[in-house]
Protein backbone atom coordinates (compact mmCIF):
# COMPACT_ATOMS: atom_id res chain seq x y z
CA UNK A 1 0.00 0.00 0.00
CA UNK A 2 1.50 3.47 -1.25
CA UNK A 3 0.27 5.98 1.05
CA UNK A 4 0.57 9.82 0.50
CA UNK A 5 3.31 11.89 2.37
CA UNK A 6 0.56 13.50 4.27
CA UNK A 7 -0.71 9.84 5.60
CA UNK A 8 2.50 8.80 6.43
CA UNK A 9 3.35 11.92 8.44
CA UNK A 10 0.18 11.80 9.90
CA UNK A 11 0.26 8.69 11.17
CA UNK A 12 3.90 9.14 12.38
CA UNK A 13 2.80 11.96 13.98
CA UNK A 14 0.44 10.42 16.07
CA UNK A 15 2.88 7.60 17.39
CA UNK A 16 5.27 10.03 18.28
CA UNK A 17 2.62 12.19 20.63
CA UNK A 18 1.72 9.07 22.22
CA UNK A 19 5.52 8.01 22.69
CA UNK A 20 6.00 11.40 24.27
CA UNK A 21 3.10 11.62 26.35
CA UNK A 22 4.65 8.22 27.88
CA UNK A 23 7.76 10.00 28.63
CA UNK A 24 6.77 13.18 29.85
CA UNK A 25 4.88 11.03 32.05
CA UNK A 26 7.66 8.48 33.22
CA UNK A 27 9.32 11.57 34.12
CA UNK A 28 6.13 12.99 36.13
CA UNK A 29 6.29 9.70 37.63
CA UNK A 30 9.77 9.90 38.68
CA UNK A 31 9.85 13.26 39.55
CA UNK A 32 6.52 12.19 41.80
CA UNK A 33 8.24 9.63 43.48
CA UNK A 34 11.30 11.92 44.48
CA UNK A 35 9.30 14.49 45.92
CA UNK A 36 5.79 14.05 46.81
CA UNK A 37 4.91 13.14 50.40
CA UNK A 38 2.94 9.83 51.74
CA UNK A 39 5.16 7.24 50.87
CA UNK A 40 5.92 4.80 48.14
CA UNK A 41 2.37 3.04 48.36
CA UNK A 42 0.08 6.62 48.14
CA UNK A 43 2.53 7.58 45.36
CA UNK A 44 2.05 4.36 43.37
CA UNK A 45 -1.87 4.43 43.91
CA UNK A 46 -2.16 8.30 42.69
CA UNK A 47 0.48 8.39 39.75
CA UNK A 48 0.61 4.51 38.40
CA UNK A 49 -2.68 2.51 39.85
CA UNK A 50 -5.54 4.59 38.81
CA UNK A 51 -4.05 6.54 36.25
CA UNK A 52 -3.25 3.04 34.84
CA UNK A 53 -7.24 1.61 34.81
CA UNK A 54 -7.72 4.97 33.45
CA UNK A 55 -5.48 4.83 30.41
CA UNK A 56 -6.89 1.20 29.75
CA UNK A 57 -10.41 2.50 30.11
CA UNK A 58 -9.64 5.20 28.02
CA UNK A 59 -8.03 3.32 25.22
CA UNK A 60 -10.23 -0.41 25.20
CA UNK A 61 -13.66 1.58 25.44
CA UNK A 62 -13.36 2.90 22.26
CA UNK A 63 -11.97 0.58 19.87
CA UNK A 64 -14.30 -1.85 21.47
CA UNK A 65 -18.02 -0.21 21.65
CA UNK A 66 -18.92 0.89 17.88
CA UNK A 67 -20.25 4.23 18.78
CA UNK A 68 -17.78 5.37 20.33
CA UNK A 69 -15.07 4.01 17.72
CA UNK A 70 -16.39 5.75 14.85
CA UNK A 71 -17.22 9.07 16.40
CA UNK A 72 -13.45 8.77 17.29
CA UNK A 73 -12.63 7.57 14.21
CA UNK A 74 -14.51 10.28 12.25
CA UNK A 75 -12.35 12.56 14.83
CA UNK A 76 -8.94 11.38 13.62
CA UNK A 77 -9.78 11.43 9.57
CA UNK A 78 -11.22 15.12 10.43
CA UNK A 79 -7.94 15.68 12.27
CA UNK A 80 -5.73 14.18 8.82
CA UNK A 81 -7.96 16.31 6.90
CA UNK A 82 -7.37 19.66 8.63
CA UNK A 83 -3.81 18.98 7.88
CA UNK A 84 -3.31 18.25 11.55
CA UNK A 85 1.06 16.67 12.17
CA UNK A 86 1.47 17.14 8.91
CA UNK A 87 3.69 20.15 8.77
CA UNK A 88 5.67 21.68 10.60
CA UNK A 89 3.89 24.50 12.45
CA UNK A 90 0.80 22.09 13.85
CA UNK A 91 3.67 19.08 15.01
CA UNK A 92 5.19 22.09 16.78
CA UNK A 93 2.08 23.23 18.43
CA UNK A 94 0.93 19.87 18.81
CA UNK A 95 3.83 19.14 20.84
CA UNK A 96 4.24 22.48 22.79
CA UNK A 97 0.68 21.56 24.34
CA UNK A 98 2.06 18.54 25.44
CA UNK A 99 4.98 20.02 27.49
CA UNK A 100 2.58 22.64 28.77
CA UNK A 101 0.79 20.01 30.04
CA UNK A 102 4.08 18.50 31.34
CA UNK A 103 4.90 21.71 32.59
CA UNK A 104 1.14 22.27 35.06
CA UNK A 105 2.80 18.32 36.49
CA UNK A 106 5.56 19.45 36.92
CA UNK A 107 4.10 22.71 39.31
CA UNK A 108 1.38 20.66 41.09
CA UNK A 109 4.32 18.20 42.36
CA UNK A 110 6.08 21.56 43.49
CA UNK A 111 3.06 22.61 45.14
CA UNK A 112 2.08 19.31 46.64
CA UNK A 113 5.82 19.04 48.24
CA UNK A 114 5.91 22.31 49.78
CA UNK A 115 2.55 21.55 51.51
CA UNK A 116 -0.29 22.14 48.41
CA UNK A 117 -2.66 20.30 47.52
CA UNK A 118 -2.00 16.81 46.25
CA UNK A 119 -1.76 16.04 42.48
CA UNK A 120 -4.66 13.12 42.36
CA UNK A 121 -6.52 14.37 39.39
CA UNK A 122 -3.50 15.55 37.20
CA UNK A 123 -1.94 12.22 36.93
CA UNK A 124 -5.62 10.22 36.36
CA UNK A 125 -6.33 13.15 33.73
CA UNK A 126 -2.95 12.79 31.98
CA UNK A 127 -3.05 9.01 32.22
CA UNK A 128 -6.92 8.43 30.33
CA UNK A 129 -5.34 11.08 28.10
CA UNK A 130 -2.40 9.17 27.23
CA UNK A 131 -5.47 6.41 26.31
CA UNK A 132 -7.10 8.75 24.49
CA UNK A 133 -4.30 9.41 21.88
CA UNK A 134 -3.37 5.78 21.82
CA UNK A 135 -7.41 5.09 20.70
CA UNK A 136 -6.45 7.67 17.91
CA UNK A 137 -3.06 6.25 16.99
CA UNK A 138 -4.62 2.59 16.23
CA UNK A 139 -7.78 3.84 14.85
CA UNK A 140 -5.35 5.96 11.88
CA UNK A 141 -4.48 2.18 11.01
CA UNK A 142 -8.08 1.04 11.23
CA UNK A 143 -9.35 4.08 8.87
CA UNK A 144 -7.10 2.29 6.48
CA UNK A 145 -9.25 -0.62 6.07
CA UNK A 146 -11.66 1.32 4.61
CA UNK A 147 -12.21 1.46 1.08
CA UNK A 148 -13.17 4.98 0.26
CA UNK A 149 -10.41 6.33 2.58
CA UNK A 150 -7.93 3.94 1.64
CA UNK A 151 -8.14 5.02 -2.34
CA UNK A 152 -7.84 8.77 -0.83
CA UNK A 153 -5.14 8.41 1.62
CA UNK A 154 -3.08 6.15 -1.64
CA UNK A 155 -3.69 8.53 -4.27
CA UNK A 156 -4.03 12.23 -3.23
CA UNK A 157 -3.56 14.84 -0.96
CA UNK A 158 -5.93 15.93 1.75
Amino acid sequence: MAHTIAWRNFKRMQDTTVILACLIYAGAVLNAFDRLPGGRALVSQITLIWPGLLMLAALALPLAIAPLRRVLCRYVWLIFLSGSGQTATSVLVGLGLLVGAALLIYHQISGAAGGGRYPVGIFSGYGAGIGILAAQAVLARYLEKDPEIRRVIETKEP
